[in-house]
């Protein structure tokens, strides 16, 4: 008979469940936080998530996908500067304009690191205010 939840381990914990892989540090929740952030330009709130999911596995991966959440951070704070800095802007009637560039760059840096992730390979320069390129 097969169980869905299997006991504990031999060390005494329970053994962790498959669904829960993509909250562990790694490239699966680095994709998760690209997919939160490309989500936030309709649903708002999955930014957040994603941050906070970004914050609490940097340092913890290792190699490549570290890169990729330093990224992910600074897009999240940059992209957030450039909004309110629009938003502001909005009063002389460049701000309307400024928010779709904003979405424009907010759209390419987060398929540029998905398509590195996919790769297996770095953000080239992930403190980039940029694209990262």
């Amino acid at each position: 008979m097969s169980d869905i939840n299997p006991g504990p381990t031999d060390s005494g914990k329970p053994a962790p469940r498959q669904t829960d892989r993509w909250l562990e540090p790694g490239p699966t929740n680095a994709l998760v936080i690209y997919i939160l952030y490309l989500a936030s330009l309709v649903i708002g709130v999955t930014a957040i998530v994603g941050i906070v999911l970004a914050y609490i596995n940097r340092g913890k991966s290792g190699g490549f996908v570290e890169s990729h959440y330093t990224f992910l951070i600074r897009t999240f704070w940059i992209g957030l500067l450039y909004a309110l800095i629009s938003v502001v802007l909005m009063m002389v009637a460049i701000g309307v304009v400024l928010m779709f560039a904003v979405a424009v760059w907010f759209i390419a840096r987060c398929i540029l690191g998905l398509q590195a992730l996919q790769r297996g390979e770095p953000v080239k320069d992930p403190e980039s205010w940029f694209l990262g390129l």
